[in-house]
């Protein structure tokens, strides 16, 4: 029977031990996560918000883990990565590694798990970084069953260098999202500069070609379309045109949730933009079109506030969205925000979900 138990622990186990000064991330808060006090990812010890097999590629059994260091306009599992702020959320709670590990193994060789082809343990989120010394003990205890077992990591690739190396040590296969190439697009989509996460890129590509399952490029019409993509692939091409990259259709959801969907068009667009980039490994997935709830009038008077502070097209768009739900600090920067414990944009309750 799994236990779920609170969100502080009385006597946490030595392998937590780092999380007393936390610097896991490149926010690098510092803060002791085990007494209660809270970073930009606002989570204490590690909880997973849910486990399943999941027939997405790379087929698995994966670990959403609860919160994230990122606070993405547009997120899909706001509901986990936005955790303890989202009203809604419902977590299992902290789960024993060993039985987590002994599970996910099970289920990887149920004869579910063998239909989808599920071959690996996926841990995803929220953003798993956070959680890093909690991932390599559910791993550490998966390969003493199972020496071979395979790992995948989902990540936003805001891990300082060392956690990064720490990944490498385990990691079959690495899910890298790219949100923007420019640092003013990358902030107001997701309220944290771009360099660590380009840094650590390549990183991978260069050192760990061999187990980058794909690098992600969240499309978004107006914000991340042929500008912003453009950049991102000639960043990728430069290091090696035969990256894998996977451009996915954005659907409205979270504070992005009156916006409009990636048309199908802009997708195609972007496929052929990486193309004459030289990139030769590019597909696209998702469901484009999903149309729009806002008027453009009624984002008119946000953007001119956005564009006296953001330069770059995309960025001034999603300046003015972040300002719409409640954003305060522009350029948005999470790390130094007078407000992080207080974002209105972490509480945000979305009108719909796609």
């Amino acid at each position: 029977m799994r236990c779920s138990i609170a969100t502080e622990m009385e006597n946490p186990p030595p392998y937590l031990k780092e999380l007393e000064s936390c610097e896991l991330c490149e926010w690098r808060c510092g803060v002791n996560r085990l007494a209660g006090e809270l970073g930009v990812c606002r989570m204490t010890i590690p909880l997973v918000a849910s486990c399943q097999l999941h027939p997405a590629p790379p087929q698995s059994y994966t670990i959403f883990l609860a919160g994230c260091n990122f606070r993405c306009l547009g997120c899909q599992n706001n509901i986990i990565a936005h955790y303890p702020d989202q009203e809604y959320a419902v977590l299992e709670g902290f789960l024993d590694p060993q039985l987590i590990a002994r599970e996910s193994l099970m289920m990887i060789r149920s004869p579910m798990g063998r239909l989808i082809g599920a071959d690996r343990i996926f841990f995803s989120g929220g953003e798993p970084t956070i959680h890093l010394p909690y991932v390599e003990e559910v791993v550490r205890r998966a390969r003493e069953i199972d020496p071979q077992a395979k790992v995948n990591f989902d990540t936003n690739g805001f891990m300082t260098k060392e956690s990064l190396r720490r990944v490498l040590s385990f990691a079959t296969s690495i899910t890298f999202d790219i949100k923007a190439y420019s640092d003013e697009v990358h902030r107001a989509v997701t309220g944290a500069p771009v360099e660590p996460v380009l840094r650590n890129a390549e990183i991978v590509a260069r050192e760990a070609r061999d187990r980058l399952w794909e690098f992600r490029i969240l499309v978004i019409p107006g914000i991340v379309d042929e500008e912003e993509v453009s950049a991102i692939c000639e960043f990728i091409a430069s290091i090696d045109p035969s990256l894998p990259v996977c451009f996915l259709a954005f659907r409205p959801n979270f504070a992005l949730d009156k916006y409009w969907g990636a048309p199908l068009p802009l997708m195609e667009k972007c496929v052929e933009i990486a193309a004459k980039c030289g990139l030769e490994n590019i597909h696209w997935s998702g469901h484009p079109g999903i149309r729009r709830l806002i008027k453009e009038e009624d984002l008119a008077p946000y953007e001119q506030k956005a564009s006296k502070i953001y330069s770059r097209k995309g960025a001034v768009r999603a300046g003015a969205l972040a300002m719409m739900a409640g954003c305060v600090t522009h350029p948005r920067s999470c790390g130094s925000c007078f407000n992080k414990h207080a974002c209105a944009l972490k509480k945000y309750q979305p009108v719909r979900w796609t």
